[in-house]
């Protein structure tokens, strides 16, 4: 299981990241910045996208507008995978992802070709920051994840 690889049971130390510290921070960001493009575009054709730590999609919900008129629309979600909440004490609020929502995986070759980089370097960032991102929850650190 993928995601068993982000249920960490020490710390994480720099040589668990060693595609990160190659680097520089502009390039991290740029392949963050693909990646979240890549979800945009699965999200907006009623795709789920799994990222090994949890899943994004939309789900259905509801606007008052007004006094009584009621508006459905769509809201963006992450849910993190079970696994990952049970391991890390996460309270999470409960989200449904609709079942006839399909769910894909991360597609690298589409995201390295977005920003030129090698897919190797993209898949290797990316899951390196998910860690980082596991190590920070394993710590009770505080994380800010942020997607366009």
């Amino acid at each position: 299981a993928k995601m068993m690889k982000y249920l960490l049971f020490s710390s994480l130390g720099p040589e668990k990241l060693p595609t990160l510290k190659e680097l520089t921070t502009s390039e991290i960001c740029r392949v963050w910045a693909a990646t979240s493009r890549y979800i945009r575009r699965q999200l907006l054709q009623k795709r789920a996208v799994e990222i090994g730590v949890g899943t994004f999609a939309v789900v259905p919900a509801c606007a008052t507008v007004g006094e009584d008129e009621v508006l459905p629309l769509e809201r963006p979600v992450f849910k993190p995978c079970k696994f990952l909440k049970k391991f890390y004490k996460l309270k999470c609020a409960k989200t449904k992802i609709p079942d006839e929502t399909p769910c894909v995986p991360l597609d690298f070759e589409e995201i390295a070709a977005d920003v030129h980089f090698r897919q190797e370097i993209v898949e290797l960032c990316v899951h390196e920051t998910l860690l980082f991102f596991a190590g920070a929850l394993r710590d009770e650190k505080e994380v800010e994840f942020s997607f366009k």
